[in-house]
C-alpha cells in the first residue's frame, strides 16, 4: 500500500552508504565466473542473512556479477513472513541468476535509513551497485516471479555472473532439489488476484478458511483482497466530500479508503473513529466494523492501530 520507493533518492543514499561503508566496491566485474554460492546460508545456496558489517562485500559487491534482490523485514511484520518464503523459494529456483540477501531492519537500523524504508516488506533490487528496482508489501508469488524474470531479462547481458549460474544450470552443476508443488488453493486465488478478479480471489481464500478457519495467510489475505477491491475504486474527491458533511456516513467511509489508498493510515483511522463517536445504531456498527476491517491490513503491534484501538475503545465505552 505504501507503493514503490523513490528510486533516484534512493541511489544517492546507496552510494552514501557505500562510501561510510569502509571503501568502494571494485570499479568492475571480474572477467569470468558467476556469483560465488553462498554457504551456510539459512534459507540455502542463494540466500544470505546480512547485516551492516557484511553489506559492503555481501550486497554492493556480489551486485557487480549478479542481482541482489535485498529484502527489508523485521521479526514483528506478519505481511514479511508471507513474501519472505516467496522470495527464498524463487531464489533457489533461480540457481545463482540471483542473489536474496535478507536483512532484519531491528538490528540493522542504518541499512534501511540508508534505504529511505517507510514500511516494511520493502523490496529492492540491486545491480552493478546501485539500485534499479524496488516494491513494498507482501505480493502473490506469480507477480513476485514476473518482478524477477524481468529484472534478470533487463540483465543478462550486462552481469557476468547470470548466464555462468544458467550455463551451469543447464549443464546440471548447479541444479537443485526440485520444489515441492504449491498449494494449488493459494495458486487458484493468487492467480485470480493477479488478473484483477477481486470476486474470485476473495471466493478462493474464503473456501480455504471454510476449510481451515485458523489459516492466518487466508485471514490476511481475503483482508487485502477487499480493500483492494474497494481502493481501485476510491476517488480522492471524496475526502473533500467528507469533510464537507461529517454526517455522511458513506462519505466518511469512502474517504477513509481513499486515504488508506495513499498512505494515510492515521488521517483513516481517526476519520472513522470521529464517525463512530457522532453517528448511532446500525450506523455506528457499520462504521465501526469498516474499521476494524482496516485494521487487518496491519500487524496487530503497528503503532497507529494500538492507537486507533484505544481511541475506538474510548468513544465506544
Amino acid at each position: 500500500m505504501a507503493g514503490a520507493v523513490d528510486l533516484s533518492a534512493l541511489r544517492a543514499r546507496a552510494d552514501s552508504a557505500r562510501t561510510s561503508s569502509g571503501g568502494r566496491a571494485p570499479a568492475g566485474p571480474p572477467a569470468t565466473g558467476s556469483a560465488p554460492p553462498v554457504d551456510g546460508a539459512p534459507g540455502g545456496r542463494w540466500v544470505i542473512d546480512v547485516d551492516e558489517q557484511s553489506f559492503q562485500t555481501d550486497v554492493l559487491e556480489r551486485s557487480l556479477q549478479v542481482p541482489v534482490v535485498v529484502d527489508l523485514w523485521a521479526t514483528w511484520c506478519q505481511p514479511c513472513k508471507q513474501l519472505s518464503p516467496v522470495l527464498e523459494r524463487l531464489a533457489e529456483q533461480g540457481g545463482g541468476t540471483w542473489i536474496l540477501a535478507k536483512i532484519d531492519i531491528d538490528a540493522n537500523p542504518r541499512i534501511a535509513q540508508a534505504f529511505g524504508v517507510q514500511s516494511i516488506p520493502t523490496v529492492i533490487a540491486l545491480a552493478g551497485g546501485q539500485p534499479v528496482e524496488a516494491f513494498s508489501g507482501a505480493q502473490p508469488e506469480p507477480q513476485v516471479r514476473q518482478w524477477i524474470e524481468a529484472l534478470i531479462t533487463q540483465f543478462r547481458d550486462k552481469l557476468p555472473g547470470i548466464r555462468a549460474a544458467e550455463s551451469a544450470g543447464a549443464d546440471g552443476v548447479a541444479e537443485e532439489d526440485v520444489e515441492p508443488p504449491e498449494d494449488p488453493r493459494f495458486v487458484e486465488a493468487e492467480d485470480a488476484l493477479d488478473q484483477g478478479d477481486y470476486t474470485a480471489a476473495e471466493a478462493a481464500y474464503q473456501r480455504i478458511l471454510d476449510a481451515e478457519p485458523a489459516n492466518e495467510q487466508a485471514t490476511a489475505a481475503i483482508a487485502q483482497v477487499r480493500f483492494l477491491a474497494r481502493a481501485e475504486n476510491a476517488d480522492p474527491a471524496a475526502i473533500a466530500r467528507a469533510d464537507a458533511d461529517p454526517d455522511d456516513v458513506d462519505a466518511q467511509l469512502a474517504a477513509a479508503d481513499a486515504e488508506l489508498a495513499t498512505d494515510r493510515a492515521e488521517a483513516a483511522f481517526a476519520r472513522l473513529v470521529a464517525t463512530v463517536g457522532r453517528s448511532g445504531g446500525e450506523d455506528r456498527d457499520r462504521v465501526r466494523e469498516h474499521l476494524i476491517g482496516l485494521f487487518e491490513l496491519f500487524p496487530p503491534d503497528d503503532g497507529r492501530v494500538i492507537a486507533a484501538r484505544r481511541a475506538l475503545a474510548r468513544v465506544l465505552f
